[in-house]
């Protein structure tokens, strides 16, 4: 069983950036792929960023050239570089574990952009 716990999340003004973890209680190697999603109020989640074990990485076309999603399997944590954050950024972001047998989300951290 693995648990992912999110952290970094907080309020920043446009143009800023954070940097997001996920952090695993067990190896993430074993993780084929680990993704970000997001979810704004009254709005279903949606797909943000996702890195495969291979290194492939792929984004939704709003973060673009704005987000970097990377992991460090030594840490068992994956992490998600925002940066000139937009108000429409703003939601909780969750982070996913894919593995052969199933699927890990953590809990979510609030990302606010706001002046």
């Amino acid at each position: 069983q693995v648990q992912l716990v999110e952290s970094g999340g907080g309020l920043v003004q446009p143009g800023g950036s954070l940097r997001l973890s996920c952090t695993a209680s067990g190896s993430i190697f074993s993780m084929w792929a680990m993704s970000w999603y997001r979810q704004a109020p009254g709005q279903q989640r949606e797909f943000v960023a996702t890195i495969h074990n291979d290194g492939f990485t792929n984004y939704a076309d709003s973060v673009k050239g704005r987000f970097a999603i990377s992991r460090d399997n030594a840490k068992n944590t994956l992490y998600l570089q925002m940066n000139t954050l937009k108000p429409e950024d703003t939601a909780v972001y969750y982070c996913k574990g894919i593995s052969i047998t199933a699927d890990y989300w953590g809990q979510g951290t609030q990302v606010t952009v706001s002046s």
